[in-house]
C-alpha cells in the first residue's frame, strides 16, 4: 500500500509540475508584454491595425479518456482492463493569423507541441493488487482554423481541423502490494512503448478567444494578448487500432501575438485649419445621411438626346475614327433599338454606353433618312481656318452617307462657315482657348424634317430624335452620401471634409463652398460592403480662424439590382447658356411631364464640362437643374398636380461625377446637360 501511495504523489508532483510551467509561460508573457507596450507607447505617430500577426500561443490541454485498454504492447497484457481517467498536458505552438482590419473573417494557423498526459482510474488485479496507469502520448499538431468576429469586436470564434503526428507513445505501469500484506516488497513500475498506436489522426476543434490590446494606436509594432478556450470532441481521437480508448480534450491558454501597422498620412489640411483660438461664427448645423442603400427593383429607361453635332479633330476634314463608320454590306443588319443592347463587355457605366449611342450618330442619320425618302438635311461645317476647309469637313459626312446608306446626293445640301451659330468662343476669350476651339470645329445637322427630329423641333436649334436605352444603371443619385451644412455658404470662404474609418484610416474631401454635398458612396467606401465612419467638417472662417464639427454615420454601398427602374431624360444646353430654347419647354411639358406618375420623385442634376472658373460652372448647374424643375412645376401645376417631391442638386464640373469623360468635344458637349431621373412611388 505504501508503494502505490508513493507512486500515486509521483503521478500528483507530475501534474503539478505541468500546471507551474503552463503558468510560468503565463506569467513571462504578460511580464514581457507590459516592457515592451511600455516602450512602444512613446511613439506618438498613428498606424493602422495590423491585418498580419506573428506569435507564440501555450496552455493546458485537459484530457479525459474514456474506453478501455489492457494489452499495451506485444510483451505486456495486464490483468485487469483500465477504463477512464483524466490528466493536464502541456501544449505550446507557434501561430499565424491573417484578419483584414475591417472584416470579420480571418484565418490563423499553429504548429507545435501538444501532449496528451494523462492517468487512468486505478484498477486492481485478481491478487487484489492496485494498479495505475500513465499515459505520457505527446504530437506535433498542425491546426488551421477559420476566424470570425461576429461583432467586429474583440471577441472572436474559431473551427478548423487538427492533424496530429505521434512523437511519443510512453506508459507507466505499476501495481502496488495487496494491503493484506504490507510487508511485500512492490514490484517494480514497468515503462515502455504502447503497440498499435495510430501515427496520425485527424480530428476537429472549436473554440473562443478575446483579444486584448497591449500597445496604443500610435505605435508601428502592435501587441496583442489573446486568451482563448477551446474544444477538442473525441470524434477521431483515437490513439491505437486495437481498443475503444478516445480522447476528449479542452484547451485553456493565452496567445502573445505580434503585428506591424500602416503609417497613416498626416493630416496636412487639417494641421493648417487647426484652430488656436475660438472664434464665434454664424451658426452652422452639419449632419449627415447616409441612405441604407436597400436594392430594389428599379427598371430605369433611358430617353438619350441625340446631339446634331459631329466633331472633328483640329487640323483634318476626314470623320474621327472613333465614330462607328459602317460597311455598305452591313447597312441591312443596322438596327438603331440595338445599339445599347450591344455594347462590348468591357463598357461600364452610363459614359461609355451612352458614348457608344452617339457615336453611331451618321448610321442613325442614314438609317432614318433611308427609311423616310421624303426627308432632307443641311449639314454646315465650322472651321477656323475658312469657309473651304469647313466644307470639306461636311463633305465627308456627304459623302458617307450618300457611299454607305446610297441617300440621293440631293438631298443633302453642305455650307461652309467660320464660327458656328453657337459659338463657344467668344470674342475676347483668353482661357482655355484649344477645348474652345475643338468645340467649335464641327458640322452641325439642320432639317426641317419631323421624322428625324426630337419632337416639336425643326431647324438650327433641332436635335435629332433621341434614342430609348435600357441599361443598368451607375450608382443613382439618391445612393449618395449627403453632407448637409446649413449656413456654410454664409459662415465660412470653404470647407472641407475629414472621413475616417474605424482602422484609422483619413480620406480629405472639398474644399466646397455650398451648404450641401453629395458624394458617392464608392468614392468613399471603395470595395467595402459596408463600414462606420467619423465625419469631420473643417470650415474656414474669413478671419482664418476655423471651426470644426463631427458626427458619426454607417455607410452602405449601393449595388446594382438585377433588375432596373424608373425612366431618365436629358437636356444638352448650349455652351455656358443656363436656359433652356424654347423648344426645349416645350418637349418638357408635352413629352415629360405625362410620363411622370403621380407620387413620383423627380431628381434633376445639373452638371458642366471642365472648361471654366470651377465655382462659376457650380452655380451654372445649379441654375440650369432650377431652370428644368421650373419648367415642370409649372406644367405640373397648370395640370392640376401638386404631388411630384424635387430634388435638385448642381455638381458643376466635378469630373468624379460628370456623366461623360472630358477627353473630347462631345463628350464635353454632353457633360452641360440636366439629368432628369424619375423614381416611381414605391
Amino acid at each position: 500500500m505504501k508503494t502505490n501511495n508513493m507512486f500515486k504523489k509521483e503521478s500528483r508532483t507530475t501534474r503539478f509540475r505541468y500546471a507551474l510551467s503552463i503558468k510560468s509561460i503565463l506569467f513571462c508573457t504578460f511580464i514581457l508584454v507590459g516592457l515592451l507596450s511600455t516602450v512602444q507607447a512613446q511613439d506618438s505617430i498613428q498606424y493602422t491595425k495590423p491585418s498580419w500577426y506573428f506569435g507564440v500561443a501555450a496552455g493546458g490541454n485537459i484530457n479525459f479518456y474514456r474506453g478501455s485498454t489492457q494489452q499495451l504492447n506485444a510483451d505486456l497484457t495486464v490483468p485487469t482492463t483500465f477504463h477512464d481517467g483524466s490528466g493536464v498536458g502541456l501544449f505550446v505552438a507557434p501561430l499565424i493569423e491573417y484578419r483584414p482590419a475591417n472584416s470579420r473573417w480571418g484565418v490563423m494557423l499553429q504548429a507545435g507541441y501538444d501532449s496528451r498526459r494523462g492517468a487512468f482510474n486505478g484498477v486492481l488485479t485478481p491478487c487484489n493488487c492496485p494498479a495505475d496507469l500513465i499515459t505520457d502520448l505527446s504530437y506535433l499538431t498542425v491546426e488551421p482554423s477559420v476566424r470570425l468576429a461576429p461583432f467586429k469586436s474583440n471577441f472572436y470564434l474559431y473551427a478548423g481541423p487538427r492533424l496530429a503526428f505521434n512523437i511519443s507513445k510512453a506508459f507507466t505501469y505499476q501495481v502496488g502490494i495487496n494491503p493484506a500484506y504490507p510487508n511485500q516488497l512492490p514490484s517494480a513500475a514497468v515503462k515502455g512503448d504502447f503497440s498499435n498506436v495510430n501515427d496520425m489522426l485527424l480530428s476537429m476543434q472549436i473554440g473562443a478567444g478575446y483579444d486584448i490590446p497591449l500597445s496604443s494606436q500610435n505605435s508601428r509594432r502592435q501587441f496583442v494578448l489573446s486568451p482563448f478556450v477551446s474544444f477538442q470532441p473525441y470524434f477521431g481521437q483515437d490513439p491505437r487500432s486495437i481498443d475503444t480508448w478516445n480522447i476528449t480534450t479542452v484547451r485553456v491558454g493565452a496567445a502573445l501575438k505580434l503585428g506591424s501597422g500602416h503609417r497613416v498620412p498626416a493630416k496636412v489640411k487639417t494641421d493648417a485649419f487647426v484652430p488656436t483660438v475660438v472664434v464665434v461664427v454664424p451658426e452652422v448645423t452639419f449632419t449627415v445621411n447616409s441612405p441604407k442603400n436597400i436594392v430594389d427593383e428599379r427598371n430605369v429607361r433611358e430617353i438619350f438626346p441625340m446631339s446634331n453635332y459631329v466633331y472633328f479633330d483640329l487640323g483634318s476634314t476626314k470623320i474621327p475614327s472613333r465614330y462607328v463608320l459602317l460597311r455598305k454590306n452591313q447597312v441591312a443588319d443596322f438596327k438603331e433599338n440595338d445599339l445599347s443592347m450591344n455594347a462590348p463587355e468591357n463598357l461600364s457605366g452610363r459614359s461609355e454606353r451612352q458614348m457608344k449611342v452617339y457615336y453611331n450618330i451618321l448610321n442613325i442619320l442614314g438609317d432614318r433618312m433611308s427609311k423616310n425618302p421624303a426627308t432632307s438635311v443641311l449639314l454646315i461645317g465650322s472651321s477656323q481656318q475658312g469657309p473651304a476647309d469647313a466644307r470639306e469637313m461636311a463633305l465627308s459626312v456627304k459623302n458617307y452617307l450618300v457611299t454607305v446608306f446610297e441617300i440621293n446626293p440631293s438631298r443633302i445640301t453642305i455650307e461652309g462657315r467660320i464660327k458656328p451659330i453657337n459659338p463657344s468662343l467668344q470674342n475676347g476669350g483668353t482661357k482655355e482657348l484649344v477645348l474652345l476651339r475643338e468645340g467649335d470645329r464641327r458640322v452641325s445637322i439642320e432639317s426641317n424634317s419631323p421624322a428625324l427630329l426630337m419632337e416639336f423641333q425643326s431647324g438650327r436649334d433641332a436635335q435629332l430624335r433621341p434614342v430609348e436605352i435600357n441599361v443598368v444603371q451607375e450608382a443613382p443619385l439618391d445612393s449618395y452620401v449627403t453632407f448637409n451644412n446649413k449656413g456654410a455658404d454664409k459662415a465660412f470662404t470653404s470647407w472641407y471634409l475629414e472621413v475616417t474609418d474605424d482602422a484609422g484610416k483619413v480620406q480629405n474631401f472639398g474644399p466646397y463652398t455650398t451648404q450641401e454635398v453629395s458624394i458617392p458612396g464608392k468614392s468613399i467606401l471603395g470595395t467595402t460592403p459596408e463600414g462606420d465612419y467619423k465625419v469631420k467638417m473643417i470650415g474656414q472662417t474669413k478671419d482664418g480662424k476655423s471651426v470644426i464639427k463631427e458626427a458619426k454615420v454607417h455607410m452602405v454601398l449601393w449595388v446594382a439590382p438585377k433588375e432596373n427602374g424608373g425612366m431618365r431624360f436629358s437636356i444638352i444646353y448650349e455652351f455656358n447658356k443656363s436656359v433652356a430654347v424654347k423648344m426645349y419647354q416645350k418637349y418638357l411639358t408635352e413629352k415629360v411631364i405625362p410620363r411622370i406618375p403621380q407620387g413620383a420623385t423627380v431628381i434633376i442634376h445639373g452638371h458642366t464640362d471642365i472648361i471654366g472658373d470651377s465655382s462659376y460652372n457650380q452655380q451654372l448647374s445649379l441654375n440650369r437643374s432650377n431652370d428644368v424643375r421650373s419648367i415642370l412645376e409649372n406644367g405640373l401645376k397648370k395640370s392640376g398636380r401638386s404631388d411630384v417631391t424635387f430634388q435638385v442638386l448642381g455638381f458643376g464640373g466635378d469630373q468624379k461625377l460628370s456623366p461623360f469623360e472630358n477627353k473630347n468635344p462631345e463628350e464635353r458637349a454632353y457633360n452641360r446637360t440636366v439629368i432628369i431621373d424619375i423614381i416611381p412611388k414605391q
